[in-house]
């Protein structure tokens, strides 16, 4: 009987428990019917037009690939043989264009060794570098990059 008692015990024990357990269960972004398709995200335009007329978007963290701060919609396609981006920031070219010049890592092989021209597996821009959507998050969050806390800790300028 002790036996019997202590098992049907366990048993509401272990049901309270799991209710409990349920109550607090994380909640899915998708809602209930996670087998529903996603809804297709309105396409965002690209913040900026031409280049040059948008100032340059400040990084969140150090080693961060700049953004581009302009609309990429009408170059051509990139490949080895062409790259509109190197018309204006290639270091031939980037004083005549007012454009910044690409990375000295782009001049080193994957051996390290520096190269007089950029490396050809530097080619394709937008593997690294995006253009900028202004898009809202899609959680909130607080984040703050490296870049944003170091300016937080600078005194205010005086006047």
């Amino acid at each position: 009987m002790k036996t019997q008692l202590k098992l049907t015990m366990a048993a509401i024990a272990a049901c309270f428990a799991l209710g409990a357990i349920a109550a607090d269960a994380p909640k899915s972004m998708r809602g209930i019917d996670v087998a529903a398709p996603d809804a297709v995200a309105s396409e965002k335009a690209y913040v900026g037009s031409r280049p040059g007329t948008t100032k340059p978007v400040a990084r969140t963290f150090s080693t961060q690939p700049p953004v581009i701060p302009h609309s990429i919609e009408n170059f051509s396609d990139i490949n080895l043989e062409e790259n509109a981006c190197m018309d204006c920031h290639s270091a031939a070219t980037y004083k005549k264009k007012n454009a910044p010049k690409i990375g000295d890592s782009h001049f080193l092989n994957r051996d390290g060794q520096k190269l007089d021209e950029a490396s050809a597996a530097r080619h394709n821009c937008v593997q690294c570098h995006v253009p900028q959507v202004d898009a809202p998050p899609l959680v909130d969050n607080q984040f703050q990059g490296d870049v944003k806390k170091a300016d937080a800790k600078k005194p205010a300028k005086k006047n």
